[in-house]
């Protein structure tokens, strides 16, 4: 299946642009001239079989892996991205709510106790605002991530898989908040597997199959029978 057009629509608010991405790992080549832009207001979902090199371009779009060919430029200071996946990290021993102050710090905000309870309750852990992170269960702790990234309003946020283990209820509120982040005007750049359940959410999909870009266009017009995963 060839990529569809990849040019910007008129007016689009673009956030990143990734220009002939490629990356190795050794002599491992795991992406190969990846094309693709992050736009406000838009969720970007990206597809592909395991080992198609998904959640490295994630990585490398959100400035955690240098790539080896190819270049990316963010238009969005760094305090105001967001990078949220399947493994959590969270300080065990400190409490829900002490983890959201230290998050706050880190991006050099200043939380006060109303802004902290207002994302806790969001996400419905009000009630466990003093326990320590440690004894939380997956869905929890993934709340409680999802809680940090609401607390720094983000304009750019990355997505690996954060459903991965989640019960209906947290993967319902996930998919719930991915809404507003889109309603906010944030671009959203969503690794996922759970296709059905997440393509309606997304304007634009990314398909990446043998390294390559096989399709990158309207999420109305993918061919969800292509991903074989």
């Amino acid at each position: 299946m060839g990529a569809a057009a990849t040019s910007s629509p008129a007016g689009a608010d673009v956030r990143l642009s990734a220009r002939g991405v490629g990356k190795f790992f050794g002599s491992h080549l795991v992406l190969r001239d990846v094309n693709v832009e992050a736009r406000a207001g838009e969720a970007l979902l990206v597809v592909g079989e395991n080992g198609a090199g998904k959640s490295t371009l994630l990585k490398i779009m959100a400035g955690l892996s240098r790539p080896s060919a190819g270049e990316v430029e963010c238009l969005v200071e760094p305090e105001r991205c967001a990078y949220l996946g399947h493994a959590t990290f969270l300080y065990p021993r400190l409490s829900a709510r002490a983890n959201l102050l230290f998050w706050g710090r880190m991006y050099g905000l200043a939380p006060d106790d109303g802004a902290i309870e207002a994302v806790l309750d969001r996400v419905g852990l009000s009630r466990a605002a003093d326990e320590p992170a440690g004894t939380f269960s997956r869905g929890m702790a993934q709340r409680l991530n999802l809680a940090w990234v609401f607390l720094i309003s983000p304009r750019l946020v990355f997505l690996d898989e954060p459903g991965t283990g989640l019960d209906p209820a947290s993967q319902e509120l996930l998919r719930r908040e991915i809404g507003a982040f889109k309603d906010s005007g944030a671009a959203v750049v969503w690794v996922s597997h759970h296709l059905a359940a997440d393509l309606p959410l997304a304007e634009r999909v990314l398909h990446l199959k043998d390294t390559r870009t096989v399709y990158l266009g309207p999420a109305g017009d993918f061919d969800a029978g292509a991903l074989t995963c």
